[in-house]
């Protein structure tokens, strides 16, 4: 979802200006969902987890980026409002993920 909507913002609203916040952007949303999915594909273990982490990071990259973005004009924030909260979800259910695998580990 939200690296879907990352797309859509950049297609109508890119900025020169803004291209490497812009490129940063996409490449961290991506990096969130597909780790997710990568991760997946080891069932429950150990790497699974560890590949949960690196889409964590990448979610807190990717609400960074967007916040920057909305507040340096480089995308109206009116646009980036929705995003941002699918963003933070999807970040504080990593989050909640990563706990519980954790603490059974």
């Amino acid at each position: 979802m939200v690296a879907r909507g990352v797309i859509g913002l950049s297609r109508v609203h890119w900025r020169r200006y803004g291209a490497a916040v812009i490129g940063q952007l996409q490449r961290s949303s991506l990096s969130a969902q597909l780790n997710i999915a990568e991760g997946f594909a080891y069932g429950n273990s150990p790497t699974y987890t560890g590949f949960l982490g690196i889409a964590y990071g990448s979610a807190v990259e990717t609400i960074e980026l967007l916040e920057l973005a909305a507040g340096t004009r480089i995308f109206p924030p009116e646009f980036v409002t929705d995003l941002l909260a699918h963003a933070i979800g999807a970040r504080n259910c990593l989050l909640a993920l990563l706990k519980h695998r954790r603490r059974f580990s």
